[in-house]
């Protein structure tokens, strides 16, 4: 058999598991079939006034959380993670609402009525986690694509990524740090701390401040295709209305701050 073709079926059988999985969600130590969650007593419609992907108003069959994590406390934190290594983690009270009830829900599609696909994305099913009162919730808390679900208890962020102890507390760093938890985590890790797989560590072994001009840094986050033209790219860009200039500022602050505390762990990985 020539090389190429081995190759070919290597790749073939190495993405078997996840096509077979792709109906498939796990939850904590459970797995549910994509049949059973159609048929689930909690599943009712929602509306979505407008679609954070698909940027449109939709409606949606879907679960509340709690119908798949019984129990879940508001001091919890849920990670939604995705078949492409991207993780969303999101506080419950967050996904609750201060009024308790419920404001994100895991949309599950019916293959026989498949969701509309958004420009430049694949199918966004079948689990997809979507809000009917989004308040502040950014694109980075619209995962789709969910394979897993787990909650996790309330701790602080990995040493690995936190600002040196010793800035003040009005340091820019220290918004930065915020901002880059709520917006860069989901697809990238920093000195090996986080759960995500999509994205390139930003830090080790180089930081995007040590080999970008800062003026094409910042353009490249608010859009990468204006320094890499690549129409199979992932990373989109943010808006100001998502990332606004002040935080933007503070974000590079974080990561010229975190360019000088180099170190790689493996210590908060899940």
């Amino acid at each position: 058999m020539k090389p190429s073709c081995k190759a070919v079926i290597f790749l073939l059988i190495g993405w078997l598991p996840g096509l077979l999985l792709a109906t498939e969600l796990r939850v904590e130590a459970s797995r549910y079939r994509l049949e059973a969650l159609l048929t689930h007593p909690a599943l009712r419609e929602v509306e979505v006034a407008d679609d954070a992907v698909l940027h449109r108003p939709m409606r949606y069959r879907a679960l509340p959380l709690d119908a798949l994590l019984p129990g879940l406390r508001p001091g919890e934190r849920v990670q939604f993670i995705a078949d492409d290594g991207f993780v969303a983690e999101i506080e419950a009270a967050t996904l609750m609402g201060a009024d308790g009830r419920w404001r994100a829900w895991l949309a599950v599609e019916d293959p026989t009525r498949p969701w509309p696909r958004a420009p430049g994305k694949p199918d966004l099913g079948p689990f997809y986690l979507v809000w009917t009162d989004p308040g502040d919730a950014g694109p980075e808390q619209w995962p789709y694509r969910i394979v897993a679900i787990r909650r996790r208890e309330p701790q602080p962020a990995p040493a690995a990524l936190s600002p040196d102890p010793a800035l003040p507390a009005h340091a820019a760093a220290w918004r930065g740090f915020a901002v880059f938890q709520r917006n860069c985590l989901a697809c990238h890790t920093l000195n090996g701390a986080g759960a995500a797989q999509l994205g390139p560590d930003l830090n080790v072994p180089h930081n995007p401040t040590e080999y970008l001009p800062e003026a094409l840094l910042r353009a490249y986050l608010r859009d990468p295709q204006s320094l890499h033209r690549w129409p199979q790219a992932r990373m989109r860009g943010f808006s100001p209305q998502q990332l606004s200039d002040a935080d933007l500022d503070a974000l590079l602050a974080y990561l010229r701050h975190m360019a000088g505390r180099k170190r790689w762990t493996e210590d908060a990985r899940p």
